[in-house]
């Protein structure tokens, strides 16, 4: 993915140059900046590249700037036309991006530990590893807030067709077109773990397999051993629950 320039990033509008924060085009102050740089070097081993150890210590302490080395999103006129949220709601989302990840940019490694943070009794990792593929629509290892909106457009705010499309996408692990029997316990098994074992009441051991087993009766209409994409839709565009289940995030930002 190629970095952008600085001359390349809303120079005009100051929305992404040096003097104004990210999307949100308020300055930030002395002591944010200061926190954006920490967080940042933080990150450094899990977001370095090969140039990063020419780079002196007392060089990173004393000079570093980090808007010169951090990858540059889109315009915000341009995500405005990309995706379905608003002027506001990408402005918030970015705000929250730019915590977690200052760089600009989010590595596996980093996006299954955010991810971890919010399944602490369970073991997220093998789920936030099949979401994150997902996210990852370069499949460059890195995911950015283009990325990260572009899913979330079609999640939050895509038509129930649009959503069961991204649904089958995430489920299709080697994205041949279709879902196998292994791939879906794949993704079953990392939902079960991310949940964790404390869950009421207690679950079997065989609960992810009978999930697949019920998952495979339902949308494998002619019993090939595999679900396609139209048998999916199909399947889900019947089923009243899961069209329901649809429109659960509809508000959410």
């Amino acid at each position: 993915m190629k970095v952008k320039s600085r001359d390349e990033s809303f120079n005009t509008s100051g929305e992404l140059d040096g003097s104004n924060d990210l999307l949100t085009g308020n300055p930030p102050s002395g002591q944010r900046r200061k926190n954006i740089k920490q967080r940042f070097l933080k990150l450094l081993p899990c977001c370095h590249t090969e140039s990063t150890p020419a780079i002196r210590k007392n060089s990173i302490e004393d000079d570093f700037e980090l808007s010169t080395v951090c990858y540059r999103p889109e315009g915000l006129e341009k995500l405005l036309e990309q995706t379905k949220f608003n002027r506001k709601e990408l402005q918030v989302l970015y705000r929250g991006f730019k915590n977690e990840c200052p760089t600009g940019l989010v590595n596996e490694d980093t996006f299954k530990l955010i991810y971890s943070h919010f399944f602490p009794q369970g073991d997220s990792s093998m789920y936030a590893h099949f979401l994150f593929e997902a996210f990852d629509r370069h499949k460059n290892g890195a995911v950015s807030f283009e990325d990260i909106v572009t899913g979330l457009s079609i999640i939050l705010r895509g038509t129930v067709t649009d959503r069961l499309c991204w649904a089958f996408c995430l489920y299709d692990l080697n994205k041949d077109g279709c879902i196998t029997k292994e791939e879906m316990n794949d993704i079953m098994k990392s939902i079960y773990d991310m949940m964790g074992k404390c869950t009421y009441p207690c679950m079997k051991d065989s609960a992810p397999n009978e999930h697949v087993e019920s998952f495979f009766r339902k949308m494998d209409r002619n019993n090939d051993g595999v679900v396609t994409m139209e048998e999916f839709l199909e399947s889900c565009q019947k089923d009243e629950a899961i069209m329901e289940s649809m429109h659960l995030f509809d508000h959410i930002i």
